[in-house]
């Protein structure tokens, strides 16, 4: 039997053979169309292509394509294991011309394939054609020989391809197997289609015409082809089963299933065990492509399709967690056309078990509540609306599993009781909101984020993409469009842009769109903490609400501010390291030019300290290990030993950051932190604290930088370096000696000046001029001087010397600076108690314009502002001395 994994590989190097270039297939989440949750077909990720705005890879391009139809108005959810072709998870054959062939080759190559190299009997297939499709028509007979009976014309839109109201647009033809006639239905185009005996396994399409507004407005200039083809059905065909879950990949994983529950696949069993392993698969993808469960969005409907198979798990009779246990069958089966399966079995698994868990409580509670809620209600029932909103907001149990659980016992719920209690608690929240002291204006963020929801954060794996404007704010009010010159605010359903939030700052970019549609994006901030709103200016072209958009990160900003942020995350863990556990994260800022990080800590940090602690930083940055993220509850993080971060508000789940090692194998720095981040720790380069300070009592702060902005401080530092040695007429390796030895000849110098001082002050050596006279100042014997030049703290020697000279008076200096002068007043023990020496430096204080003055009656001390005034000052001590 020819295994799925070989159909694929066949189908590839078929048409690899025949001039097509093999593309792998794109990740599930479209970032190139943004009215799309998921890629939910092979052409979404050539959809640019098709409408001119990227050049093709090639003019032919083969591809499988990992499909995901889950959520939106592509939703198979609800019917997966009851029947026998609904998937969540499918991939897509295609094969693709872009101006390159069209009808006559691609339904050649069609038949080839099926009947030549695959060998499908003839007889067992038929086509559809677009009722007005006469070439196609005429193709299936002059190629296939197919007999007029066996190609049906279908004139509805089943067989009329439309990218949208506008773009490329074309008939189909569809390509059917015969079941044979022991299972009920007609073929296509008859009363009773919906059988399954006629199964399309191929859909040509044929892009050939041009339309507007939905109408046709003339040919394409090159026409193009886009097949599909289900991997599923193809292998169901080739493997001779008509169930989809009866080929070797699924036979294969609920085997597995069995296996671990003990229940065999029948009866009522056999739903359950294709729910499980078609949700494995989808559920696996998703999170090896970057999508977490939450909340909102994609992450929503993952843990959506994630609790439908743990609910059925539990139907099972599981009685320990199971989707887990079954990822490694999955691996064997796909890994290897899949090869990211393989390297994100880890994250898989931990992400599976730790949401089983979770769920497993949510459910044993939810249900036992579910149970006291309905006693005595019979087939026919209604659970009161309030009753299951409570179930949805006290106790985590989703609407959907509430009605899932009440279905099998014949009791609805009441839907609209549900959403009215929902709208009383968003009315809540919005008064509770408003009456926080919130801006007024601010209110427009509140009916934006009621009516459109979270924005979707694209930013972790990707810096540009698509998305979908849903709200306009100018000016604090909504607008529909906006034009070049304006300023505005741009809403969108997501967004690789960060908000502002958790101290990084917001990303910078570009907006752009058709018609020559331009935005500078000047900032990102995060209202109601739930809202990525771009900041922009129109440059060119008007925006307009419902537009489809490309926005752009400023790449070389974003990677500085990474480097940043998760510098700050390193720097924490070695300050720890370093000074004790009493260290924690008091805020921080990570910008793209620099990055602060506040910090508890009594006492200023020490040479020492700064140098080993950008030591250690600089050594986790050079190990060069990879930075990993996974998603917990805040408890288990915390409990697992992630720090949780200053001034951050968590919800039901956070994101937690690893990276590093160390020499017990465990992460260097683990914390919870919802901002970006680099890759590996040697995406930082380099370290360097350039400053360090006092914030509050008990607060630090580092200023630091990191990567070329790190780079360039060291240069500057080195340049004025050089500089100094050129100024200091030596080499950059003896500044050190050369200034140590000036410095010394400074003081040398500054001792022999003051000497030189000394003396003339007192009159004595090296020719210098004779003291000012003393004078009988009311029968007190009294010396004054003013010396320019000499330090305060010379005065006090002075005087003293002053004294002793004198035996019995006064002496008064004043020692005279560049805008300022000091004055001492000395008193002769045997006048102390008639004379004071504080009385005395007073008066010449205030002469000198300063105020105060103190000492000892024989000694005291002041100064004041105004230098220049040095004579007024020893006249004024005279006139205090006179009385």
């Amino acid at each position: 039997m020819i295994s799925t994994n070989d159909i694929r590989r066949s189908f590839l190097d078929y048409f690899g053979q025949n001039g097509h270039e093999i593309v792998p297939s794109a990740p599930l989440v479209p970032y190139n169309d943004p009215t799309l949750m998921f890629v939910n077909a092979g052409m979404v990720p050539f959809k640019n292509v098709f409408t001119g705005l990227e050049t093709p890879p090639s003019p032919r391009a083969t591809s499988s394509q990992k499909c995901v139809r889950a959520g939106g108005k592509h939703n198979d959810l609800d019917n997966v294991g009851y029947t026998a072709r609904h998937h969540t998870f499918f991939e897509m054959l295609g094969n693709f011309s872009f101006g390159d062939y069209f009808k006559e080759q691609a339904i050649h190559h069609a038949w080839t394939l099926l009947t030549k190299e695959w060998g499908l009997p003839a007889e067992k297939l038929l086509a559809t054609v677009y009722h007005t499709d006469d070439e196609a028509f005429e193709l299936w007979k002059k190629i296939a020989g197919l007999p007029e009976d066996r190609i049906i014309r279908i004139a509805t839109k089943d067989n009329f391809w439309a990218m949208g109201d506008d773009g490329p647009c074309g008939p189909c033809s569809e390509i059917f197997f015969d079941h044979g006639e022991g299972i009920p239905g007609g073929p296509p185009g008859s009363p009773d289609e919906d059988g399954d005996r006629f199964i399309e396994i191929w859909n040509l399409v044929f892009m050939q015409f041009e339309q507007a507004a939905g109408e046709i407005t003339g040919d394409l200039p090159k026409p193009s082809i886009d097949t599909g083809m289900g991997l599923e059905r193809i292998a169901a065909v080739l493997q001779g089963v008509h169930d989809n879950y009866d080929t070797d990949t699924f036979r294969h994983l609920i085997s597995a299933s069995e296996t671990l529950t003990g229940v065999a696949a029948e009866g009522e069993a056999t739903a359950s065990h294709r729910v499980i392993a078609d949700h494995l698969r989808s559920t696996s993808f998703l999170l090896a492509d970057g999508v977490l469960p939450s909340n909102e969005g994609r992450g929503y409907v993952l843990r959506r399709i994630m609790r439908r198979a743990m609910r059925h798990a539990h139907l099972l009779g599981a009685q320990e967690p199971l989707m887990h246990r079954l990822v490694p069958a999955l691996v064997t089966e796909m890994g290897a056309a899949y090869p990211e399966l393989g390297r994100a079995k880890a994250l898989i698994e931990e992400t599976l078990l730790r949401e089983e868990v979770q769920f497993r409580r949510t459910l044993a509670n939810g249900l036992k509540l579910l149970d006291e809620a309905t006693a005595g209600m019979g087939d026919g029932g209604e659970l009161p609306g309030e009753t299951a909103f409570k179930l949805y907001d006290t106790y985590g149990f989703p609407y959907d599993l509430t009605e899932d659980a009440l279905r099998s016992r014949g009791i609805a719920v009441d839907r609209e009781g549900f959403d009215a209690a929902m709208a009383r608690q968003k009315a809540a929240a919005r008064a509770a909101w408003k009456g926080s002291g919130q801006a007024a204006d601010s209110e427009v963020w509140f009916d934006i984020a009621e009516r459109e929801g979270a924005t979707e954060f694209t930013g972790y794996t990707s810096v540009s993409g698509d998305g979908q404007v849903v709200a306009l704010v100018k000016n604090g009010k909504e607008v529909d469009n906006a034009g070049a010159g304006d300023t505005v605010v741009v809403l969108t359903n997501q967004t690789p842009f960060y908000g502002e939030s958790g101290g990084q700052t917001g990303d910078t970019g570009t907006i752009t769109g058709g018609d020559g549609l331009n935005l500078e994006v000047t900032d990102t901030s995060k209202p109601l903490g739930r809202l990525h709103a771009h900041h922009a200016r129109v440059e060119s072209g008007t925006i307009k609400v419902g537009d489809t958009v490309h926005m752009t990160v400023d790449v070389e900003r974003r990677n500085a501010i990474r480097a940043n942020h998760s510098a700050t995350h390193l720097v924490h863990a070695a300050l720890r390291n370093r000074l004790g556990g009493h260290v924690t994260q008091k805020g921080s800022l990570v910008a793209a030019d620099r990055l602060r990080f506040d910090f508890s800590q009594p006492t200023a940090l020490t040479a020492d300290d700064i140098a080993a602690i950008e030591a250690e930083v600089n050594a986790e940055i050079r190990a060069n290990d990879p930075v990993s993220t996974r998603l917990m509850t805040p408890d288990d993080a915390i409990a697992a030993g992630a720090m949780a971060l200053f001034g951050e508000k968590y919800g039901d789940e956070v994101r937690v950051l690893s990276m590093g090692r160390d020499t017990e194998g465990k992460s260097y720095s683990v914390e919870l932190c919802g901002g970006t981040h680099v890759r590996a720790t040697g995406d930082i380069g380099l370290f360097r604290i350039v400053s360090e300070s006092a914030v509050s009592s008990g607060v630090r702060r580092i200023e630091a930088l990191t990567g070329e902005a790190a780079r360039q401080w060291l240069v500057h530092r080195e340049d004025a370096l050089k500089h100094a040695a050129s100024l200091l007429r030596t080499t950059p390796e003896d500044v050190e000696g050369r200034v140590a030895t000036l410095l010394d000849e400074r003081k040398k110098l500054e001792r022999e000046l003051a000497e030189a001082k000394k003396a003339l002050a007192l009159g004595g050596g090296g020719g210098a001029p004779a003291q000012a006279a003393d004078e009988n100042v009311n029968g007190v014997t009294f010396s004054g001087q003013v010396i320019e030049g000499l330090e305060a703290k010379e005065l006090r020697g002075l005087i003293d010397q002053a004294k002793q000279r004198m035996g019995s008076g006064v002496a008064a200096i004043v020692a005279a600076g560049e805008g300022k002068a000091a004055i001492a007043v000395g008193v002769t023990d045997d006048l102390t108690g008639k004379v004071s020496a504080v009385d005395l430096v007073r008066a010449g204080v205030e002469a000198l314009g300063g105020k105060g003055g103190g000492g000892r009656p024989d000694m005291a001390q002041g100064g004041g502002p105004d230098g220049a005034r040095g004579a007024e000052a020893i006249a004024a001590v005279k006139a205090a001395l006179a009385g």
